[in-house]
């Protein structure tokens, strides 16, 4: 049996929508082929285990998304504006594919040189390249020292957190489905905000 492109796309899309309302965890394989309007059989036949459908799904979204998020950090301008596109991008990425950061946590602690293999040799180019931009800053009495890797990792937690504990923010502070949503647009302004703040704070070396 010959694999159809078509309906291979067919699961591609109703797996990302069950993944995106129900997580990795509380997607079921009989619903996602019900969605793609297969029999679960045959579903298994183009996707042995939920596992490869999720990773498949991961990492088109990846494709789709990761030359665009990194090229922002590559890209010559001001690094106050690279950091608000950056930003941006990033909480927007989280937004529409809220699947992805628990994804990334699981890959982290099972099998972190598959992942690294996947996405570590774009990351290390955009590093490499925010390196000497963030040093040449510094030099010049813009921000404080900082190293890359230290300004990454705070983005990174203050965009993906607010995506993985929505289950606790919204009942913790009352917020509905569209409140959450307004929450998240506003991180994308506020977010940015906090960073430069961090790095033009040169008290923080003290």
């Amino acid at each position: 049996m010959t694999k159809d492109v078509s309906t291979e796309r067919k699961i591609l899309e109703a797996a990302r929508e069950v993944f995106i309302q129900q997580g990795m965890v509380g997607a079921r394989m009989q619903e996602i082929a019900d969605r793609a309007g297969i029999n679960k059989a045959l579903l298994h036949y183009y996707f042995r285990s939920k596992d490869m459908l999720f990773e498949r799904v991961f990492m088109e979204t990846l494709q789709s998304n990761g030359p665009v998020l990194f090229g922002i950090l590559g890209k010559e301008m001001p690094l106050k504006e690279k950091l608000k596109q950056f930003v941006e991008h990033y909480v927007e990425l989280m937004k529409n594919n809220p699947f992805m950061p628990l994804f990334v946590i699981n890959e982290i602690s099972r099998n972190p040189e598959k992942l690294f293999g996947k996405i570590g040799s774009q990351i290390s180019q955009v590093a490499s390249g925010l390196n000497a931009q963030l040093k040449a800053e510094a030099d010049k009495g813009t921000i404080r020292p900082i190293e890359p890797v230290d300004l990454i990792s705070s983005i990174m937690g203050l965009c993906v957190f607010p995506v993985i504990a929505k289950p606790i923010l919204r009942p913790v502070f009352g917020l509905s489905e569209g409140d959450y949503d307004e929450f998240l647009e506003r991180r994308k302004k506020e977010v940015p905000v906090i960073i430069w703040n961090y790095l033009t704070d040169k008290s923080t070396n003290e």
